[in-house]
């Protein structure tokens, strides 16, 4: 069962009995609740999860641990206490903003976040594991059970998954810790790149970290290459072609996410509009002329330098 806010607080054993407490909703969310929490001149967020949303692929536990592992390194905010055994999270506010899509895809900024992205993916490795394939196939059973209607050529756009996937496998990857859900609320700039909201961390591909906050902020071949470069030093064309097809990948997962919001969520959110959104998005571009090419890209043996 869900906490409200006032009960959640009253597990939180550093506040009890305090009476400088003041709270105050944070807003943008479209999964949990969250909250501005000043306790004494300090200032925290506590986060309520949203009902259900293990059928989101949300594990707490795992959210918890590596939320606090990003604390320590100083890419998350601090981890100041979990309400066990919900998972309820309480970290310290950072006083950074957010900044716009515009300026997280200006070249500095591009180099900053690949730099941020490779300290998340030096973290130390956790059991959990995260896959986009595994994630659209986990929903789509979700949503069929909750009767959800899915678009006409769904059929179709598994098949072509299930071909990046395997070009993919090709060239096997070492699996590192990656957030996968690289959304520009995601990001706070405070003097340093800070990242949030750790819900689907696990053990995945590196790329697919690069490739999800390409395509939530719409990059173009420019600001892709720029990332590549940011990331490795150097690109490639076996990494051009993971990135470009991965990129579909998470934008066939966010769809999907959607498709599984539709049947449970009861929150005030178009959800059917934002899946029909990505659905369009991974359509075309999985039409796109250079689609067979980068599926064998991706598969070829040993690097292959861009011409």
């Amino acid at each position: 069962m869900t906490l409200s806010i006032e009960k959640a607080i009253t597990r939180i054993p550093q506040w009890t009995n305090t009476s400088d407490l003041k709270i105050s909703p944070l807003t943008g969310g479209i999964t949990n609740e969250n909250f501005r929490i000043e306790v004494n001149g300090d200032v925290f967020v506590l986060r309520i999860p949203g009902v259900d949303t293990e059928l989101l692929g949300i594990v707490r536990s795992t959210e918890c641990a590596v939320s606090q592992a990003a604390g320590e390194i100083g890419i998350g905010p601090e981890v100041f206490y979990i309400i066990e055994p919900e998972g309820y999270l309480v970290t310290r506010f950072i006083e950074g903003r957010q900044p716009s899509p515009d300026e997280l895809g200006q070249s500095k900024n591009i180099s900053r976040v690949a730099d941020a992205i490779r300290r998340v993916h030096q973290m130390a490795p956790i059991s959990a594991t995260f896959s986009p394939f595994r994630v659209v196939e986990d929903s789509a059973e979700i949503a069929r059970q909750y009767k959800v209607g899915f678009p006409d050529n769904f059929d179709w756009l598994i098949e072509q998954m299930n071909a990046a996937e395997t070009a993919l496998l090709k060239s096997p990857f070492t699996p590192r810790i990656c957030h996968n859900d690289l959304l520009n609320a995601n990001f706070l700039d405070d003097g340093q790149i800070r990242i949030l909201d750790w819900e689907y961390a696990g053990m995945g591909d590196p790329v697919f970290d690069l490739a999800n906050f390409s395509s939530h902020h719409e990059f173009t071949d420019e600001q892709d290459r720029l990332l590549l470069a940011g990331y490795f030093g150097e690109v490639t064309a076996k990494n051009w072609a993971r990135i470009k097809l991965l990129k579909l990948i998470s934008d066939f997962r966010e769809a999907m996410w959607a498709m599984v919001q539709i049947g449970i969520s009861k929150l005030d959110f178009n959800f059917r509009g934002y899946a029909d959104t990505f659905f369009a998005r991974t359509t075309q571009g999985m039409q796109n002329p250079m689609w067979q090419q980068w599926l064998n890209d991706a598969s070829s043996d040993g690097k292959i330098p861009m011409s």
